[in-house]
């Protein structure tokens, strides 16, 4: 069993890596990744949002969707994400958890954890470091060691 279990993620990519401590280089133990989270909501369908008058005058405007197609896939992959780690907490791998998970994805993230699973968040890091090189996440890391 590792003792952390270390979450980087945006909406299209997500790595697990593993270490000891924060304070060691952490190892990549699986990565998973939504090849449609690069689309643009139009590339998901033909509808277009609907039109409506305005209240007053003549004046009409599309009617905006919150739960678009874009934001839908997003929920799903947070999901895909939330699973994996639940099985893992399962089986035990890990003790900890760390989540480096840019703002605009980390709310989906946290809203899609199990309550047992997100008890053993130890950490959150507010940054995508999805495409950055290693070194970049080990210094986050270490710097937030703590004692």
């Amino acid at each position: 069993m590792s003792k952390y279990r270390i979450l980087v993620a945006d909406q299209a990519e997500a790595i697990f890596y593993d270490a000891p401590t924060l304070s060691a280089a952490p190892k990549e133990v699986a990565r998973i990744s939504d090849p449609l989270a690069r689309l643009h909501d139009r590339d998901f369908g033909t509808e277009r949002p609907g039109r409506s008058h305005e209240s007053m005058g003549a004046m009409r405007h599309s009617i905006q969707r919150e739960n678009t197609p874009r934001r839908a896939e997003a929920v799903r992959f947070a999901r895909r994400i939330a699973r994996r780690l639940d099985e893992a907490r399962r089986k035990e791998e890990f003790e900890h958890l760390v989540v480096v998970v840019g703002p605009p994805f980390l709310g989906l993230v946290r809203e899609e954890l199990s309550g047992p699973t997100r008890a053993r968040v130890a950490r959150e890091i507010r940054k995508d470091l999805v495409h950055s090189p290693p070194g970049v996440l080990a210094r986050q890391l270490a710097a937030r060691a703590g004692p």
